[in-house]
């Protein structure tokens, strides 16, 4: 693990490795998502509750899964950050922050679009919805705070510590249909015992969250290489890289 890291935190190394991994990464991600959108909002059948309605879940639930993971991305990079002091974390969290608000709040909108027609209702605060929103308010919060001190240490320091205490928001989300009352139904996609929803539903849905999590893993990389490049402007390993 420390040899990971090790590397991970090498700009010079993660420049060059975040180049090419984009490389790689970024027409597969458009392939997947093309599969998986065209797949799931076109040729998957109606729902026999539901009709059409339904079909947002194909944009709704890889959103909402990749918010939340990416979340745990970010509070990693905060212990990284607090503990072993390197660098690589903070220009982490402040790459992961902004695209893991942008999925939630993807998340929160398709999720009142499908809740219209579903629950007569654009907004109710059920347990799941009000923690996804605390959650926009965490992802934002530590971009605010990147924003607000002038000492980068200082404001890499305070999103380390809101990052982590923000943690205890993730479990409500998965378990709050579990633990209240709530609109939403339980979760369909298990790992263990059979999933609730039907393979010609399910197979699109898994692309497209696997597209999801290589559009999130890609902007965060070119985040990250963005600010490499705006703080390391004059570094000879850098110079060399572009050439």
């Amino acid at each position: 693990m420390w040899k990971i890291i090790h590397k991970f935190g090498s700009p010079p190394w993660f420049f060059r490795f975040a180049t090419k991994a984009v490389q790689w990464l970024l027409p597969l991600m458009l392939i997947a998502l093309a599969v998986g959108c065209v797949w799931g909002l076109l040729y998957a059948p109606p729902d026999f509750r539901q009709g059409n309605s339904y079909r947002i879940i194909f944009i709704h639930v890889p959103a909402a899964v990749v918010a939340l993971a990416g979340y745990y991305v970010m509070a990693f990079a905060g212990l990284v950050s607090l503990v072993w002091k390197i660098k690589m974390a903070d220009v982490a969290m402040r790459a992961v922050a902004p695209v893991g608000a942008a999925l939630t709040f993807v998340a929160l909108v398709t999720g009142a679009i499908w809740g219209k027609p579903t629950w007569g209702a654009w907004w109710v605060w059920d347990a799941r919805i009000t923690s996804m929103l605390i959650l926009l308010f965490l992802y934002v919060g530590v971009v605010a705070l990147f924003e607000a001190y002038e000492n980068p240490e200082v404001a890499a320091k305070a999103c380390a510590v809101l990052s982590l205490v923000g943690t205890v928001n993730i479990p409500i989300i998965y378990k709050s249909v579990d633990w209240w009352y709530s609109l939403h139904q339980p979760a369909s996609i298990k790992f263990t015992g059979e999933s609730a929803i039907d393979a010609s539903m399910l197979y699109p849905l898994l692309v497209n969250i696997g597209a999801f999590y290589l559009l999130f893993a890609v902007v965060v990389m070119m985040n990250m290489r963005a600010t490499l490049l705006e703080t390391h402007t004059n570094a000879a390993w850098l110079r060399e890289a572009v050439d």
